[in-house]
């Protein structure tokens, strides 16, 4: 067993945001991870067309493990091929009450009410522009929950980490906080992304991050509201956590309030991506985020059309050493499929 293994081990018996904690103040003073990052099989590699990001390998690292940018170095050296940090708001902020994080042990899931729980924009920012390992690494920007101006909140997000930053994602989709996912209405979405797409000067990618809770119309409206951004809008992500309680939950902590991760969401994040990539038919870059926890699950959200996918609540269950393990895995997948690059087994389940 590796000392990254025992530390898994160790963290589990603390109550879960206290275990989070630890992990980034050990990450943060050079313990757990590797000395270098596993080579990853070339035939991994691929570029996302509209963004032009380069990926050694596809499975990166969702936002909200890293909320402060504090420990992106280290969490390269998993084997990463691209890192997401935050969210962050332009102003520090708390977040919700404790207890506001779950385990959902007996269905590798977790349950979050975290709200937007930050150190702020400054704070992010100097991080941020520390960051030195090859691994691109983007950043999450979202509102503060008592603002006056969401979209001027997102906008001042924007401007202040897309210098540093090699991807900007906007936020509108998380749970927790009240009337944030409201900005994916088709009004609210046409003056959110025209006023960020009149900050983005910087000439970095921008994702917008969605709800996996969409249905056909909504679906629809984001598509025809992306549509008409233009060129600066890359592509979308797909998709945050759910409000959605499936019958097969057991766990005992299934009825908390808040956003649901892990294995439970792998279907349905799936089928929202899937209509997405149907309907954009490769216009702009698509990641699939959503109980991912395999080789197959990565290839599947491939195969539906996803260019990249992002994990993040399977790492509480099988740790860090699941990324390198995940990447070998969807390389035999691909070979014994006859591919020769990830890209041409992009969407080929549609």
């Amino acid at each position: 067993m590796s000392l990254t293994d025992i530390g898994v081990a160790v963290v589990k018996f603390l109550p879960p945001e206290a275990a989070h904690t630890a992990t980034i103040r050990a990450l943060e003073k050079g313990l757990g991870a590797p000395l270098r990052a596993p080579e990853p099989d070339p035939v991994l590699a691929t570029v996302l067309p509209k963004s032009g990001l380069k990926l050694s390998a596809p499975v990166g690292l969702a936002a909200g493990f890293d909320k402060n940018c504090e420990v992106p170095s280290a969490m390269a050296r998993f084997g990463f091929g691209f890192l997401e940090c935050g969210t962050v708001t332009p102003l520090p902020q708390p977040g919700n009450p404790k207890p506001r994080l779950f385990r959902l042990t007996e269905d590798q899931a977790v349950i979050n009410r975290m709200g937007f729980n930050n150190f702020g924009l400054d704070y992010f920012v100097r991080r941020l522009s520390k960051y030195r390992a090859p691994v691109p690494l983007g950043a999450n920007v979202g509102a503060n929950k008592e603002s006056a101006d969401r979209i001027a909140d997102y906008v001042r997000g924007i401007e202040a980490v897309a210098p540093h930053a090699a991807y900007v994602t906007v936020n509108i989709s998380s749970p927790n906080t009240p009337g944030l996912r409201g900005l994916q209405d088709k009004a609210s979405l046409e003056a959110l992304l025209s006023a960020c797409g009149e900050a983005e000067r910087c000439g970095k990618p921008v994702f917008l991050k969605v709800a996996p809770d969409l249905d056909p119309e909504a679906i629809a409206d984001i598509v025809g509201v992306v549509r008409n951004q233009g060129s600066w809008l890359a592509g979308l992500i797909i998709s945050n956590t759910t409000l959605a309680r499936p019958d097969s939950l057991t766990s005992r902590d299934k009825a908390q309030a808040g956003g649901l991760s892990g294995a439970p969401l792998m279907a349905p994040s799936t089928a929202v991506l899937k209509a997405f990539a149907r309907a954009l038919n490769g216009e702009f870059d698509l990641i699939g985020v959503g109980g991912v926890a395999s080789a197959g699950d990565a290839y599947a959200k491939i195969r539906a059309g996803a260019n990249a996918v992002q994990l993040y609540s399977a790492l509480v269950y099988s740790g860090p050493g699941l990324v390198a393990d995940i990447h070998r895995g969807l390389a035999a997948l691909l070979k014994a499929d006859g591919f020769t690059t990830l890209a041409q087994a992009v969407g080929t389940d549609l």
